[in-house]
């Protein structure tokens, strides 16, 4: 399977190139058959627990006549300065992990490709900029958004009342995007401040609709879990749009064709009286 992989501070992916990288990861990795479920349920506006029997039969459909479409959804990753969203975005797709990254300078981008249900589809994952100074620069990005992640630091705890900010800024830009609330480095902290910091980033999340998930990009913990139930909700709201979409098109048709019929009827039956 490849990864495509872009920095960019000024361009949008529909105008630059980018090289494809092969993955040390195994195809199987990043397919998806099953519904991944939340970290937590009750601090989850989406309930959705399984793929439906119309998305299924959909993506059989689509298998079946090999459709090329490119299907994608776009997530920016927002949050304080050094909160660990680089860290994040580095260890989904790459599975690496390293303390010595520098300040993100306007927005980085790195799209991964999933097979869900059998359907290619890929996240364009938007890294941007936490200090103030390149706020500018990595808001232009914000438009189209399809998830926005809100990143905060357990360890520090200001960052969690700074959310509120960062979802302002976005929503300025972003059609009622997804929203995700993500705690990292969980284990830079004791069980104590992790369990009190947790019950207020769960409130947070419930107050303004969004998902709660906690992660540590050191381990690894939760992170894979956390962007495969991204591509699994993004997915399935495509396929359904498309579903619709395609249902109202043949409703149209039917129309048209019916009124014709009844147009041609009637001036038979015209024709029919004048003789």
């Amino acid at each position: 399977m490849d990864r495509i992989y872009q920095s960019d501070i000024g361009q949008d992916i529909g105008n630059s190139l980018y090289s494809t990288i092969p993955l040390s990861k195994t195809l199987e990795e990043r397919t998806l058959r099953d519904y991944p479920l939340p970290y937590d349920s009750n601090c989850s506006p989406n309930k959705e627990t399984h793929f439906s029997y119309q998305i299924r039969t959909t993506c059989s459909k689509i298998n079946s006549t090999k459709c090329d479409a490119l299907r994608l959804s776009k997530v920016i990753v927002v949050g304080d300065v050094a909160v660990g969203k680089t860290c994040l975005v580095r260890r989904f797709c790459v599975q690496a992990f390293d303390t010595n990254y520098k300040a993100t300078i306007g927005v980085d981008f790195e799209a991964e490709k999933f097979y869900i249900l059998d359907v290619p589809y890929i996240l364009q994952i938007w890294d941007t900029a936490g200090q103030e100074k390149f706020k500018c620069i990595a808001s232009s990005y914000y438009r189209g958004a399809r998830v926005v992640i809100l990143v905060f630091d357990f360890s520090v705890i200001s960052s969690l009342y700074n959310i509120s900010k960062w979802l302002d800024d976005t929503l300025k830009c972003a059609d009622n995007p997804l929203l995700f609330l993500v705690g990292t480095k969980k284990d830079m902290v004791t069980n104590s401040v992790y369990k009190l910091t947790e019950k207020e980033a769960m409130k947070l999340a419930n107050a303004i609709g969004a998902e709660y998930c906690p992660v540590s990009s050191k381990t690894g913990e939760n992170v894979e879990r956390l962007f495969r139930r991204i591509a699994a909700l993004t997915f399935s709201e495509d396929i359904l749009k498309e579903t619709t979409k395609s249902e109202d098109i043949k409703i149209s048709e039917d129309f048209v064709r019916s009124s014709k019929v009844s147009t041609k009827k009637k001036k038979n039956s015209c024709m029919n009286n004048c003789m």
